[in-house]
Order: structure tokens, then sequence, then C-alpha cells
């Protein structure tokens, strides 16, 4: 980045801050605060959890195992990692809970079905 854009972005942060209360000062500067990737990345991934929960909606018949199993996996890996990382990241651990569960569930609910399928060929 050129200097002018980086003291145009000091210039601006500065006078943000100013107008901030200590609280919300110290959550601005914090090293995985909304100036960094490890605040907007989790926020952006909250998308595929909201995804996840509208595929609730959806005939289990019509999901993919392996895409719920994948995003079940990643949720679970990524909330390890977000714990060892430093600083600790609670966002980015929140998310990837909650698109582990929601993984999980639609894992679930098309083993379910297809019991429920394999039960009815037998019964046939």
């Amino acid at each position: 980045m050129s200097g002018a854009w980086r003291q145009a972005l000091v210039k601006l942060d500065t006078k943000v801050q100013s107008r901030m209360s200590d609280k919300l000062k110290e959550k601005w500067n914090h090293p995985a605060g909304m100036k960094t990737i490890h605040f907007w990345a989790p926020a952006f991934k909250w998308s595929l959890v909201i995804a996840g929960l509208s595929d609730y909606f959806r005939p289990p018949e019509k999901l993919s195992i392996n895409q719920s199993a994948s995003l079940m996996a990643t949720g679970l890996i990524w909330s390890r990692y977000s714990m060892v990382i430093i600083p600790k990241n609670w966002l980015l651990f929140s998310v990837n809970i909650c698109l582990g569960l929601t993984g999980g569930f639609q894992v679930a609910r098309i083993l379910r079905y297809q019991q429920t399928q394999k039960s009815i060929e037998v019964e046939k």
C-alpha cells in the first residue's frame, strides 16, 4: 500500500477512534478485532451456516451427504484450530461449532432417510 493511502487510513482510523467509547476502542484495537481478517473471515463464514440452516427445509433425498459431511468435518477441525492459535478467536470458534453441528444434523437426516428407504425395500 502506498504511503499516501496508509496515511489517509491512519488519519481516518484516528478520527473514528476519537468518537468511540473506551470499551469499543478496546474491541476495535484487539488483535482479533474488527480491523483484522480474524474478524471478517468468520463473519462471512456465517453465510455457510445460514445456507446449511436453509437446507433444513429441503427433503433429505435432495441433500448431498458428501457436502454435509465436508461441512461437518470442516467445522469440527477449524473449531479446534481456533482454540490453538494466538490470539484465541472466539468468533471463529463459534461459527465453526455451528457449522459442524449444522453439517452433522444434515448427515443424520440423510442417513436416517437412507435407512428408512432400505427398510422399505426389505419389506417389499
